[in-house]
């Protein structure tokens, strides 16, 4: 539906549905602490899986069944694939995957691309094993929603984690108010 030309207003017309956060010089300073309240809630929501499930107990009313799973070292593998991933790809110099001349190697960017995609094929890894597992593991065997929650901590964790490197390389790409622009 169009408006008729009498009555269009540009001032109405807005294409940005989103409203305009202007965080000024703290804007660096913020994705890094987001991104680390992020890495936080992602080990602490498994380690409480983990926790829960070391202390897990039989019902009450049949005390001679154990707990039909716990959590094992498989559960823990994609997690730490996703957190190696993380820090491969937050240990790559920004200025040698853009491939900004002054590097003495000219094989530095080709060098610097394939650690962080290998570094993203970490986490992406970590993230299908978490979620292969929830389903294999957990949600498959038809377990109760006390079980099932330790596959459901272990995808948030992972996914938690992505989020987090995502925060932190946007963080760490923006300019800084202790940056400065040396030109001759």
């Amino acid at each position: 539906m169009s408006l008729p030309r009498s009555d269009y207003d540009p001032r109405r017309v807005c294409l940005n549905p989103f409203p305009d956060f202007n965080f000024g010089k703290h804007r660096r300073s913020i994705g890094i602490y987001l991104a680390g309240a992020l890495f936080a809630l992602a080990n602490w929501t498994f380690l409480d899986a983990a926790i829960l499930s070391a202390h897990a107990h039989s019902p009450y009313d049949e005390p001679q069944i154990p707990p039909p799973v716990h959590v094992d070292f498989v559960d823990w593998v994609p997690g730490f694939c996703s957190l190696l991933g993380m820090v491969v790809i937050n240990l790559i110099d920004k200025d040698r995957i853009r491939g900004d001349e002054g590097f003495g190697d000219s094989n530095a960017v080709w060098r610097a691309r394939l650690f962080l995609f290998i570094g993203f094929a970490l986490m992406a890894g970590g993230l299908a094993g978490s979620v292969s597992l929830a389903v294999l593991k957990y949600v498959m065997k038809d377990y109760a929603e006390q079980y099932t929650y330790y596959g459901y901590a272990n995808v948030s964790q992972n996914v938690a984690l992505m989020l987090s490197a995502i925060v932190l390389w946007i963080a760490q790409s923006a300019q800084s108010e202790y940056d400065y622009n040396l030109t001759l």
